[in-house]
């Protein structure tokens, strides 16, 4: 095995449990494609919040998934986690082999916002409507926000380091840059991301106190980030893991290395001070690019934040501009889908480690009047070489955070 200073990590596998579908590959169908799936929202006991549009994820049913005495005792974002895991170590071919070899050299860490909320309403209104003898033993610990990083790990017997990392939407890059750093530090596997389930009755309320949240009814103008009609952005669930080792001892297995996880930095400027996020993201770019060795022109694409707040996205397209020019691709495919908050710069990168295999940039769905100086694709999906990307993404209470990835070529040292 590689000394330690010399450790890169690698991402080899990918899991995806999203609005338009589950699994890498037709999670990338609709995003190639820009399929937009928002639509009103059907949940039980929404029909008469403002909020009328988000990313659902339909027909998705946690029994196939995960094992019955996992599901009493969790909610549905940690379901998630738990089927989005599993497909990762299965397209990275680690199986639960692993485990029985080494359980202490693979850990977990995840990013989590809105936590439990589904399971902790379900058993408050037991407490409230039966008392406290009603009341699951579970509901200390499901509604938690480091939930999925204790069941992923309790489930599949990883005993390594694991973590949670709380910082707002961003939390989701912080995570994959925390799962980095362990790798470089020696441990062989994490299994890092970040799923959220924010579409239950509870927890939409809470979040009707964000002044970015739209509550357009027309889901097709809902959330249109860097456009004179931009109303706030669209909540979604669901969300992706990712399996991240170390690049050489990936190689000697044979194991597919989709991307290098290449740099990554983050800052704090305070939250909704959208003007001074400006600055703040621009540093963090710049911190990624040192730790990577980038230089700005070899910046293919950029996955952006797009939050849909008129004063946030004159920020973020000033901030790219202040680094990388205004001559590099923007996409932000999450506009079909919905921000997932702590999820949505998660399946960012999924998206952009697939777009870079692909050679495609995919679109930004119902996005076509930008007024923003950005080469922001719309419409089609472009095709390009794509050797590294920039994800981009910022939290509603401050956090700025940016991760670049590489394709790393067959045999590439």
């Amino acid at each position: 095995m590689s000394e330690p200073r010399s450790r890169r990590a690698a991402i080899t596998g990918m899991g995806v449990i999203a609005p338009n579908g589950a699994g890498t590959d037709t999670f990338w169908k609709a995003t190639r494609e820009g399929i937009g799936v928002l639509d009103r929202v059907t949940r039980e006991g929404c029909e008469h919040l403002p909020l009328r549009v988000a990313g659902e994820v339909r027909d998705f049913d946690p029994s196939a998934a995960v094992e019955a005495r996992f599901l009493v005792q969790t909610d549905r974002f940690t379901h998630f986690a738990m089927a989005a895991a599993d497909l990762a170590l299965e397209d990275a071919r680690l199986g639960r082999t692993v485990t029985d070899a080494a359980p202490f050299s693979v850990g977990v860490v995840t990013a989590a916002g809105s936590g439990g909320g589904e399971f902790g309403q379900r058993e408050l209104q037991q407490l409230w409507g039966k008392g406290s003898r009603y009341v699951g033993p579970y509901q200390s610990i499901a509604w938690f926000y480091a939930a999925s990083t204790g069941q992923i790990s309790i489930r599949r017997g990883f005993k390594g380091p694991c973590s949670v990392v709380a910082s707002d939407e961003a939390g989701g890059l912080d995570a994959l840059a925390h799962a980095a750093r362990a790798v470089r530090r020696g441990t062989d596997v994490i299994v890092a991301g970040s799923t959220e389930a924010p579409l239950a009755p509870y927890s939409m309320v809470c979040q009707l106190g964000y002044d970015e949240l739209s509550t357009e009814s027309d889901p097709t103008r809902a959330y249109r980030p860097f456009t004179s009609a931009a109303c706030g952005f669209v909540p979604a669930e669901g969300g992706a893991m990712l399996v991240v080792e170390d690049e050489g001892t990936a190689r000697e297995r044979c194991a597919q290395v989709r991307a290098v996880l290449a740099g990554h930095a983050a800052t704090f400027t305070g939250a909704s001070r959208w003007e001074e996020s400006r600055h703040g993201l621009a540093h963090a770019v710049r911190g990624a690019l040192d730790e990577a060795g980038c230089a700005p022109e070899e910046i293919d694409v950029v996955f952006a934040d797009a939050l849909g707040v008129p004063e946030a996205d004159t920020a973020e397209a000033l901030a790219i501009a202040d680094v990388l020019g205004t001559r590099v691709p923007v996409t932000a495919p999450k506009t079909g889908i919905g921000r997932g908050y702590g999820a949505a710069p998660v399946l960012d990168a999924v998206a952009a480690v697939l777009a870079m295999e692909h050679g495609v940039i995919p679109p930004t769905p119902n996005v076509f009047d930008i007024c923003h100086d950005l080469d922001l694709v719309t419409g089609r999906a472009r095709t390009a070489e794509l050797r590294t990307a920039l994800v981009l993404s910022r939290g509603l209470m401050g956090s700025n955070s940016a991760l670049v990835l590489q394709r790393r070529a067959t045999g590439a040292s």
